[in-house]
């Protein structure tokens, strides 16, 4: 995963991890 949860999770890298979990 890259280091970009310094400025928090954009709603494409949620869909993302959302995606992922299910």
């Amino acid at each position: 995963m890259k280091r970009s949860m310094q400025k928090g999770f954009t709603l494409i890298e949620l869909m993302i991890v959302v995606a992922i979990i299910g």
